[in-house]
């Protein structure tokens, strides 16, 4: 009878190579890791000031953080706690030296950086499913490409398909720009990545029987206990609920867009201005609008929100050559 064959066939000199580039074992490879992970924080934030995509995805090639995540979900599935320790240390100090630099940039840049002028910020603090749906697959290419030494070529591009770097420069320089809630969002990506990379990881390295070369080599390997197996998954599953919360938010911030076009479009032609944009940030439908004195009749605009079915939806108007005029929601409770 035929038997099926393994997922991966990893053997000893695969395991003795995926330890030794995963664990920054001699100082060598700790200091490139360190002096690497310092220049692409820099470049990230380069990126970020800038608002310059190029650069940032030039950040996140050179950006080795995810070694030591990988290296969380090796040592996840040999059960080897100090490593998993050790990895860890290694993540967290990673993310905090690189917020760090994020903030410095945030001291250093003539501007706020926030979403509202910077698109690199606002592509990051906002993130949905859609966000752990990716960063799960990106994930499973990494350990996939780290088991199998034939296709180690695509990592470049699993590097650039997952955000590590950028979004820790964006919750430092959102910390400095004093938008907190900002910078939270970008938290949460970040977080979402890495326990994404960690539960792919682990589900790919012990499908290609990681745990069974260890053991037949005589290496020494804990025993991997089912509680290990349920922290992984309710990590997924706490990170998963803020993104649904996003993505619902996503969605219904379309369909008040969809109701408030034609509301917003009637109201300026009565007046005899023109809408230069109609966008929704936070819950709080932002109207950009600019016409001849005199100033824009807010109550107007209100009163045509109330009568498209917004009446809950706070908003704001911006007039282009004026200030800025807040519309509270007409009835309680906001979307």
């Amino acid at each position: 009878m035929l038997r099926a064959a393994p997922f991966v066939r990893v053997t000893e000199a695969d395991l003795d190579r995926m330890t030794g580039k995963l664990y920054l074992g001699d100082r060598a490879a700790r200091s490139a890791f360190w002096v690497l992970l310092t220049l692409a924080a820099v470049i990230a934030a380069a990126g970020v000031v800038a608002d310059s995509t190029a650069t940032v995805i030039g950040a996140m090639i050179v950006a080795p953080l995810m070694t030591p995540i990988l290296g969380t979900a090796l040592a996840v599935v040999l059960a080897d706690r100090r490593q998993v320790l050790r990895s860890a240390i290694v993540v967290v100090a990673g993310a905090v030296l690189v917020v760090a630099v994020g903030y410095l940039s945030g001291l250093l840049s003539p501007v706020p950086e926030i979403a509202a002028t910077n698109s690199q910020v606002a592509s990051r603090i906002a993130p949905e499913l859609v966000d752990l749906v990716a960063a799960l697959a990106t994930g499973a290419v990494g350990a996939f490409a780290l088991v199998r030494s034939d296709v180690s070529d695509t990592l470049p591009g699993v590097a650039i398909a997952i955000s590590l770097v950028p979004p820790l420069v964006v919750v430092g320089a959102t910390l400095e720009s004093g938008a907190p809630d900002q910078a939270a969002g970008a938290l949460l990506l970040f977080g979402t990545n890495v326990t994404a990379i960690v539960a792919t990881g682990t589900a790919v390295l012990g499908a290609s029987r990681v745990r069974a070369v260890a053991m037949a080599a005589g290496r020494p390997v804990g025993r991997l206990r089912a509680r290990t197996v349920v922290v992984v998954g309710a990590l997924l599953v706490a990170v998963a609920v803020p993104l649904g919360v996003g993505s619902y938010q996503t969605f219904r911030g379309q369909e008040v867009l969809t109701a408030a076009q034609p509301a917003v479009q009637g109201w300026a032609r009565a007046q005899s201005w023109q809408v230069v944009d109609v966008t929704w940030s936070q819950g709080v439908l932002q109207v950009v609008a600019a016409g001849p004195p005199p100033p824009a009749d807010v109550a107007a605009l209100r009163r045509a929100l109330d009568e498209a079915g917004l009446a809950a939806v706070p908003a704001r108007l911006s007039e282009v050559l004026g200030g800025t005029r807040e519309l509270p929601a007409t009835v309680p409770g906001s979307s």
